[in-house]
């Protein structure tokens, strides 16, 4: 061998010995500072020098998994030796492209002002926001079918840097293909969260994925002072009207559980939930007999199901006719207000503004006291 190639040999040897063993020392997971969370328990971000991680505890009920993700730009992550066999999924950050599916996760995406980054939603007649919906219009946004079954063709078409899920069991084929077909997939579980603050917290998820921690504190730091000033503004009420939710379907009244937020939600009014004694977070499931024995006087009824009128609600079970509420046209619902497709504005908002929903349950039960507030998710049913 030539002695000009035994040096180059030696030369390259060891500058890429050198290299390797900066990149493995580069990854370190020490001295990390965790992001500020109050409220939700289903997610941490910890930041590091070169790179976060991203963890989700409790994607759904009962989930016996945590998730961990890395969150790194593309030129750090091509200078350090990750572990991948730790990790469920590498993010490159900040996102470019991505994938939501759920309409929960779009307000988020406008308040950070990263709605351009969104390229494929599930079921975009269900989107409510004038911005996204413009984007829609345009053939910015792809239409992917259903959550339950994603059209994996266009979405692979798409190559989004990432996809946010949900689910309630972690049992996604779908999920699965696109995982293996290298586009991570982190599930969103804003909505097992046990509080309205919580949920509205997850923000801070989103502002983790683009860069935008210090924006996305902020954001939920206005929203947590105006939903604290407005349930103190409650508090300070004497009279707490008693409250009916639900309503009849298929002979069985489902109403919310004493622990649920839309329970809290009525509590933080100071309002008389006629169910806010009962443990659990879900949905409470009775007959007739039951509800009416005890909210036949009820002074508001709040979120009647789906009907839409005094008349659906009617010809839907005519013993619905029987309560107070009704008689007086004190029935309220969010499911009036919508999008230019039907979309139902509530469930695309209310997890990012509980403090929207908090204001108009006080309109609604103390109009006394905001009385320059105009409804924004609720109305009358007429």
């Amino acid at each position: 061998m030539k002695l000009e190639y035994v040096i180059l040999f030696f030369v390259l040897t060891f500058f890429g010995c050198k290299n390797e063993s900066k990149k493995t020392q580069e990854f370190n997971v020490s001295n990390g500072k965790p992001i500020e969370i109050k409220y939700a328990t289903g997610f941490s971000v910890i930041n590091y020098d070169n790179y976060k991680i991203l963890e989700i505890k409790n994607p759904w009920p009962d989930a016996n998994k945590t998730y961990k993700y890395i969150l790194i730009n593309e030129e750090k992550a091509s200078k350090i030796a990750i572990p991948k066999n730790e990790f469920d999924g590498i993010i490159i950050n900040p996102i470019e492209k991505i994938v939501v599916t759920s309409t929960t996760h779009i307000p988020a995406l406008e308040l950070l002002d990263v709605a351009e980054t969104l390229i494929g939603f599930p079921g975009t007649d269900y989107v409510s926001s004038k911005k996204t919906r413009s984007q829609i219009d345009k053939g910015l946004i792809r239409e992917l079918g259903k959550n339950e079954g994603i059209n994996t063709e266009v979405l692979l078409e798409l190559q989004p840097n990432l996809v946010v899920g949900f689910g309630v069991n972690g049992k996604n084929r779908t999920f699965e293909t696109i995982k293996k077909s290298g586009i991570p997939v982190v599930f969103n579980g804003d909505w097992v969260e046990n509080s309205p603050l919580a949920k509205a917290e997850w923000i801070k998820f989103f502002g983790a994925l683009y860069n935008k921690e210090l924006a996305a504190e902020a954001i939920f730091n206005s929203i947590e002072k105006d939903y604290l000033e407005a349930k103190t503004l409650a508090e300070n009420t004497t009279y707490k009207p008693t409250v009916l939710s639900g309503a009849m379907h298929k002979d069985i009244w489902h109403l919310p559980n004493g622990n649920s937020t839309e329970a809290q939600l009525l509590k933080d009014a100071n309002t008389n939930y006629l169910w806010a004694n009962s443990k659990g977070t879900g949905s409470l499931a009775f007959n007739f007999e039951t509800v009416f024995s005890k909210a036949k006087n009820a002074d508001i009824w709040i979120s009647p199901s789906n009907y839409e009128s005094l008349e659906a609600l009617k010809n839907a079970n005519p013993q619905h006719t029987m309560f107070d509420a009704f008689k007086n046209k004190h029935i309220f619902t969010s499911n009036n207000t919508t999008g230019k497709t039907g979309g139902v504005l509530y469930f695309e908002e209310g997890t990012t503004r509980p403090d929207l929903v908090l204001k108009d349950l006080i309109k609604i039960c103390h109009p006394e006291v905001l009385k320059n507030y105009d409804l924004y998710f609720f109305k009358p049913l007429e």
